[in-house]
């Protein structure tokens, strides 16, 4: 079955970066999924942070754009987000997804960003 784990969260001051990490193992071409990173903030539904389709098209929310940045390597079914400049606001836990045919969704990594 497809699995997804995300590494690389952790806690950091105002200013700082972090890169998280999305490994896919069950997926034989990673390549036709769209992927993103979501995140849940405390006491807030779970939303879109970023998003990289199978065409390549790129989608960001609009507190993010131009801090962070999101990557596929498809042959390693590896998607990346890079965070630069991280807010306290970028606090929450952020689960990597895949979607074909079907939802996939990680078990989550935490963000805290606190002075």
């Amino acid at each position: 079955q497809v699995q997804l784990v995300e590494t690389g969260g952790g806690e950091v001051r105002p200013g700082g970066s972090l890169r998280l990490s999305c490994e896919a193992s069950g997926i034989s071409s990673f390549n036709l999924y769209t992927t993103g990173w979501y995140r849940r903030a405390p006491g807030k539904q779970r939303e879109l942070v970023a998003r990289i389709t199978v065409e390549g098209y790129l989608d960001y929310d609009d507190n993010v754009r131009g801090r962070f940045t999101i990557a596929r390597d498809n042959p390693n079914n590896i998607v990346y987000l890079e965070m630069n400049d991280l807010k306290p606001e970028d606090t929450g836990v952020y689960y990597c997804n895949v979607v074909r045919f079907s939802d996939y969704w990680g078990q989550g990594t935490q963000v805290t960003v606190s002075s």
